[in-house]
């Protein structure tokens, strides 16, 4: 079972930036694309960004411009660049992978990695 470690996370003050970082214990597959969701208080768990085949990329609206996901295949690990972070991006940050990402990926959930956004 693959299992997915999710590291990075902190406190940032408005306007700063994180690099997240997922790390796969086993092997995913180039043809699964990757993803990163986020889960605030009291919020439904949502799609953030998307990798997939030949590298293209989706985004949320809300983050556009200001997050990039990449992935690095020999490594099994994909990362979520974060700028000009804003209170709103405050939450649990999740990876995953899958054919479809949503609504349910194949990997199972990791323990997440906490992003807060507070001066």
């Amino acid at each position: 079972q693959v299992l997915l470690v999710e590291s990075g996370g902190g406190l940032v003050q408005p306007g700063g930036s994180l690099r997240l970082s997922c790390e796969a214990t086993g092997t995913i597959s180039r043809f699964y694309a990757m993803g990163w969701y986020r889960q605030a208080p009291g919020k439904q768990r949502e799609l953030v960004a998307a990798i997939r085949i030949g590298g293209s990329t989706n985004y949320i609206d809300s983050v556009k411009g200001r997050f990039t996901i990449s992935r690095d295949n020999a490594k099994n690990t994909v990362y979520l660049q974060m700028n000009n972070l804003k209170p709103e991006d405050t939450a649990v940050y999740y990876c995953n992978y899958g054919i479809k990402l949503e609504p349910s990926p194949l990997g199972s959930w990791g323990q997440g990695t906490q992003v807060t956004v507070s001066s």
